[in-house]
């Protein structure tokens, strides 16, 4: 799932900034329903509790997308593949000082 994000396009960026959305929506949401609805604060809190919980989803989801630029970062590095040709037949401890 999430290098099928990635290859469309979608940043970590993008899920942070959703995810500090969310927590705005969450509050906004709160405020909403407590003053428009007459409900009570019970629906409230239960909207607030809902949107809220989005949050940690869209920074996991930020996370994830994070770990998969920094793969292409290194992937397509052309120092690493220095590294690698300047450490051929070299031990694997002279190969990690490098």
């Amino acid at each position: 799932m999430i290098g099928t994000l990635h290859k469309m396009g979608i940043k970590s960026s993008l899920m942070y900034t959703a995810g500090f959305a969310s927590i705005g929506a969450s509050m906004a949401s709160w405020l909403v329903s407590k003053n428009a609805e007459a409900a009570g604060i019970d629906r409230a809190d239960r909207w607030g509790i809902f949107i809220g919980q989005w949050a940690p989803t869209f920074f996991a989801l930020g996370l994830a997308l994070r770990m998969e630029e920094r793969r292409d970062e290194v992937d397509i590095s052309p120092e690493v593949d220095d590294l690698d040709t300047r450490s051929a037949g070299r031990g694997r401890r002279e190969h990690a000082t490098l």
